[in-house]
């Protein structure tokens, strides 16, 4: 039995089915490998996923395509191979010194000694494993934040359309099926008579039964030419269009507040790192939810909503108040985003440095103005590398983050933790966006 594998490949805009079975064979593997190159991303990169796709390594343990045999020997086999010269049937070939052979790469010295396995993922791939399980928490929680639009669904295949409906396939499959029918002569014959004539008609002297040959050609080939004009290769019957009809969608609207501390304390590392955070957030409700609306705050001293060029990459300094962000957030919300039709989420980005007793007020704003109007709120504080020490002691902080962990412990929705390095920012926002089991919190923070 013969073992196809088609390794074309894949067409633009298709996935064709080996392509899939792999991706689903392998997706532990990828997905540790996606997770891993995600948190070396630059922040210039965009979305840090080129149009043409990403590079992926992953190791050929477990990829081989399972294979039947045919053996009637139980295995065995009595035959040697072209090209031997040292060997002959019934040779007992000697196991090597050392216990093993040496083929391919040598082990390491964690005992994987396999070749890896290199392949591009599309954008489309990267990104559907890179947020593959996340969600925004309680999105349907309310019955009022659903609306309907009108979209569109297949409904099968109709007779009458416009050209850029026409379906390819089907049409050629029934102008196919009508010429077998018909008996419409072929082009080969048609050629295969001219030459016939062709040669015939090249020779001097023809003899009679090669004259009536000739002429019984040129009728034959009259018809075929005849039949070929009135049975054409496609007919507007042939034709078959795809057809569409309107469908009623009901969405869930949220908006997602977008709030970025950009005062003097916040140097270019801090606002990195928060702009890899907002980054991924950005990428991940764009590529996962389409009715859903994004609120970009800068703050200093004030605050004020920006457009999404403005917030990732104007430049601006200045003291420090943080409430004035909440308070934006709040005035917002008041103006354009009724609770009862909307879900409204937010997401903080700081280095914990606030002014006086303002962390209290920032407090205050949450637990009364904020987080009750709310269907989750993250916040995400960047420490310094020579305090790293903090990650694993959410006791100790500045002002706002005491004040946050009296938020958090009245709040169950309110989620906070820190982070140091570009590497910490992926870890974390899964933990944010992971669908949490009623009840149950996430440990750590």
């Amino acid at each position: 039995m013969h073992h196809f594998i088609d390794r074309r490949a894949n067409p633009k805009g298709k996935s064709l089915g080996n392509r899939q079975r792999f991706l689903r064979r392998a997706r532990e593997n990828i997905k540790e490998r996606v997770d891993q190159s995600v948190r070396g991303k630059s922040i210039q990169s965009g979305s840090g996923v080129p149009d043409e796709g990403e590079k992926v390594t992953i190791p050929t343990r477990g990829l081989k395509e399972p294979r039947f045999f045919h053996s009637s020997k139980g295995g065995l086999r009595r035959h040697v191979l072209p090209g031997n010269k040292d060997f002959v049937v019934g040779d007992t070939i000697k196991r090597p010194q050392g216990g093993a052979g040496e083929g391919g790469r040598k082990a390491s010295e964690d005992g994987d000694g396999e070749d890896e396995f290199s392949f591009t993922l599309t954008q489309e791939e990267y990104l559907e494993i890179l947020f593959d399980g996340l969600e925004l928490p309680d999105l349907v929680e309310k019955a009022t934040v659903e609306t309907e639009t009108i979209g569109t669904r297949r409904a099968g295949l109709t007779t009458a359309g416009t050209p850029n409906n026409l379906n390819l396939v089907r049409t050629m499959r029934n102008s196919l099926g009508r010429r077998i029918a018909l008996q419409r002569p072929t082009t080969k014959s048609q050629r295969d008579l001219e030459e016939q004539i062709a040669e015939l008609e090249a020779l001097d002297d023809r003899t009679p039964p090669q004259e009536e040959f000739l002429e019984a050609l040129k009728k034959k080939l009259d018809g075929i030419v005849r039949k070929r004009k009135v049975v054409g290769y496609i007919d507007p019957l042939d034709l078959r269009y795809d057809t569409f009809v309107p469908e009623k969608i009901r969405n869930s609207r949220a908006v997602v507040f977008c709030l970025m501390d950009v005062s003097g304390s916040m140097q270019e590392r801090e606002k990195d790192l928060a702009k890899r955070f907002f980054l991924l957030l950005h990428l991940f409700l764009e590529r996962c939810y389409e009715h859903t609306e994004l609120v970009f705050v800068r703050h200093t001293h004030h605050a004020q909503e920006v457009d999404e060029e403005t917030f990732f990459y104007a430049r601006e300094t200045g003291g420090t108040i943080v409430s004035t962000a909440l308070e934006k957030m709040k005035e917002i919300i008041d103006e354009r985003y009724p609770p009862d039709e909307w879900n409204i989420y937010g997401a903080q980005a700081s280095d914990g440095e606030n002014f006086g007793n303002d962390s209290a007020r920032c407090k205050n704003l949450l637990l009364k103005d904020l987080l009750p109007v709310s269907q989750f709120y993250a916040y995400v504080e960047i420490v310094d590398e020579a305090a790293e020490m903090l990650l694993n002691n959410p006791e100790a902080g500045e002002d706002l983050w005491q004040n946050y962990r009296e938020v958090k412990s009245q709040a169950p929705h309110f989620e906070m933790q820190r982070v140091s390095q570009p590497g910490h920012i992926y870890p974390i926002f899964r933990e944010f966006f992971l669908p949490k089991v009623k009840g149950v919190q996430n440990a750590g923070s």
